[in-house]
């Protein structure tokens, strides 16, 4: 099977999988961060398999949605790409691409790294910024039952893992939480260049936001 064949079956896989996926973390997620990781990765000394397998595969089982295990979109995807007979490095790769990918709270450090997770994490990360970015944020807050903002809340800066993990915070300290911080995590050039204008829009929203809210006009 040719690596075009494998990066096709791999699109239909996470396609149908995450069919009924909530709105931030479905198909569409995933195709939008496949797309920015391969402009991304066009610019870097990255393997372009690596890349694609590693953006369709990377929220294939998100912890999020399966009780808090961290694993098991390792597993998931490392029996999908063994069942197509994918050469046993280029799964551990990906698998490790899943398994550092997310943002897991202020003092979280990544335990592995490689150019193709640095491009894949840039684009996912970049999914979360911008017009895109807080249309995710919402929606992922009404799936949870969250407020929109509640000024009695504080945001909480530098949280440990668990911290992040049991966050029930309205979707606004979010933005400060982790949003706003990811300009900064920027692995690449691009990534980087790509994340300013998206953050600056973001910044742009909470001042309208916050004048709405107070009932500035």
């Amino acid at each position: 099977m040719t690596d075009k064949e494998i990066i096709a079956k791999t699109a239909a896989f996470v396609k149908f999988e995450l069919n009924d996926a909530e709105g931030g973390h479905d198909w569409w997620h995933i195709g939008r961060v496949w797309k920015i990781a391969r402009t991304i990765a066009k610019a870097e000394p990255a393997s372009m398999f690596i890349v694609e397998l590693g953006a369709l595969l990377h929220d294939i089982a998100d912890s999020k949605f399966n009780n808090g295990d961290e694993t098991i979109g390792v597993r998931k995807a490392s029996a999908f790409l063994r069942g197509i007979s994918v050469d046993e490095s280029v799964i551990e790769h990906v698998g490790r691409i899943i398994a550092n990918i997310s943002f897991k709270g202020g003092n979280a450090m990544p335990g592995f790294f490689s150019m193709e997770l640095a491009v894949v994490q840039d684009a996912d990360r970049l999914d979360a910024l911008g017009a895109i970015g807080i249309a995710r944020a919402f929606n992922y807050g009404g799936f949870k039952g969250r407020e929109l903002y509640n000024p009695t809340v504080a945001p909480v800066a530098g949280m440990t893992k668990e911290q992040y993990r049991r966050s029930l915070a309205p979707t606004i300290n979010h933005f400060y939480e982790k949003l706003l911080l990811l300009k900064d995590r920027m692995n690449t050039e691009m990534g980087r260049k790509m994340a300013e204008q998206r953050h600056q829009f973001m910044e742009l929203y909470l001042e309208q936001f916050f004048r709405e809210w107070d009932g500035v006009e």
